[in-house]
């Protein structure tokens, strides 16, 4: 798994938010496997620019015929106890891409990136009703307009499992010798001192 340049891999996030009325968990794991080290960014600063190959070498340079597929993709899990329906989840999932973008991520046309959301809120229905003729009576789901706090946070949630998926990787060394240096948490946040200072 390489991520913007770095070793790659998973990474977790998550966050409790108060939306009507009430205090509910929003979950993000991801499979970093994205990215370009040049737009690579954590909170506008340019990590990719200041950490750059010369600092820590990507394991796509040289480009090589055999390592086709370098923008690769990122698979994006997001887990709420908030009651929510089918398509609140599915807003919630596409909010999660966004994640992806805070840090420079764009999806290019050889990334194959998708999330998924659900809610492990049970509804009490049972799976033989699901296909009956009939309403089912007594399901429970969040306002639409309460969902603002939820997409704010699965935005947050995606940009920070992204971060601790890379600083948690260590170096590896794949087939033909490739080799996926880890991002040294140490040196990430020298990064972003020194460019705050400047």
């Amino acid at each position: 798994m390489i991520c913007h340049g770095f070793k790659g891999g998973i990474g977790t996030s998550s966050r409790i938010v108060d939306t009507a009325g009430s205090p509910y968990t929003v979950g993000v794991m991801v499979q970093a496997n994205h990215g370009e080290r040049d737009g690579f960014q954590v909170n506008g600063v340019p990590i990719g620019s200041i950490i750059s190959r010369d600092v820590v070498p990507d394991p796509w340079e040289p480009r090589t015929s055999h390592l086709l597929g370098e923008k690769n993709s990122i698979l994006i899990v997001v887990a709420t106890d908030a009651p929510l329906l089918p398509n609140q989840c599915t807003r919630l999932a596409h909010r999660a891409t966004l994640g992806i973008a805070m840090n420079g991520g764009t999806g290019h046309s050889m990334s194959r990136d998708f999330a998924l959301a659900f809610s492990t809120v049970d509804q009490g229905v049972a799976a033989s009703d699901l296909g009956a003729p009939k309403v089912i009576s007594g399901l429970e789901c969040l306002s639409n307009s309460s969902l603002d706090p939820l997409y704010d946070a699965v935005v947050e949630c995606a940009q920070e499992a992204i971060l601790n998926a890379l600083v948690a990787a260590d170096t590896m060394v794949g087939r033909d010798g490739v080799t996926a240096y880890g991002l040294d948490p140490g040196l990430l946040r020298k990064a972003v001192a020194d460019y705050r200072h400047l």
